[in-house]
């Protein structure tokens, strides 16, 4: 079968649509659908069936995707050898990042990437939610992304999951708040505050959710904001509070007090295609790794 038209049928398969899988290959919807064709002319059976204005996969469709991410992941690995030889990782990385993850982590990141000679890390911040994960892995290598510590792992055949780090989750008050002089504050003594949360569906606000679902506090959110910096200046100058990632919280702009009796965070993950782990990205994951293990040693403050 032709590389190309397997390339073909995986980007639609990622990406959902003729549309979008032309974008992402630089030509045409209806050279894509040429290759669909040519491609299902070439094994014999139908790979795709008309869906509403679109179309989708059919089962066999599906199974060659599967089969088609063994073949590129192969030739990865061939390349993988190559690079064996070469002594040292060579290549581009292409890297996305969530906002907050790129402030915490970013700073040490570049050193340790620029010590790698030959390795080229092309880094993007993405504000994602967990559903869209696997959908950036058509134009990432690696997504740093975050979840709910109690929520679902991400899970698929598809695709490799690098855990990074646990980052706690703390409340931020403004200074001269009434619970400031507290080590711990309760829930429950927040119910009347008005907060300021990330939007619906990012993890954030997924673990203020697990919160009110578990002690059946329902916090009042009167802002959403999912810059954590702007959402800070509200904090400190008195319009509301908020739950924020320990590590990355400005504590000379807010007080930040944990939560007693409640254990909340995110875990922060690497996520990639699974069969793709040549040189370049093991040395992109390694340093997430010892930058991840650097942060959780030695948090900010």
């Amino acid at each position: 079968m032709d590389l190309g038209r397997l390339r073909t049928l995986r980007e639609f398969a990622d990406r959902g649509s003729v549309t979008a899988a032309a974008r992402a290959l630089h030509c045409t919807p209806s050279a894509v659908s040429q290759q669909l064709r040519a491609l299902q002319a070439e094994v014999g059976l139908a790979l795709t069936e008309p869906a509403g204005r679109g179309l989708r996969l059919t089962d066999a469709g599906r199974a060659l995707v599967a089969r088609a991410d063994e073949v590129l992941s192969a030739l990865d690995r061939a390349e993988a050898e190559l690079d064996a030889y070469r002594r040292s990782p060579r290549g581009r990385v292409r890297l996305a990042i969530f906002p907050s993850a790129g402030l915490l982590l970013l700073p040490g990141l570049l050193p340790r990437f620029a010590a790698r000679d030959g390795l080229d890390v092309d880094v993007r911040d993405v504000d994602m939610t967990p559903p869209e994960v696997p959908g950036l892995l058509a134009d990432h290598d690696v997504v740093v992304t975050h979840r709910d510590e109690h929520a679902p792992p991400f899970a698929g055949e598809r695709i490799d999951v690098v855990p990074l780090l646990r980052e706690p989750l703390d409340v931020a008050l403004p200074p001269g708040h009434p619970l400031g002089d507290r080590a711990h504050v309760e829930l429950t003594d927040l119910a009347t505050e008005r907060w300021i949360s990330v939007d619906v569906g990012f993890p954030v606000d997924d673990v203020l959710l697990s919160l009110a679902t578990r002690t059946g506090v329902r916090p009042r959110v009167a802002h959403r904001f999912n810059d954590f910096r702007i959402t800070e200046a509200l904090v400190a100058s008195g319009h509301g509070i908020a739950l924020l990632p320990r590590y990355t919280m400005d504590t000379r702009r807010v007080l930040r007090r944990p939560l007693a009796g409640i254990r909340a965070a995110r875990v922060v993950e690497a996520v990639l295609r699974a069969g793709t782990r040549r040189p370049a990205v093991t040395a992109v994951l390694d340093a997430l790794r010892a930058e991840a293990a650097q942060v959780g040693a030695d948090p900010p403050t």
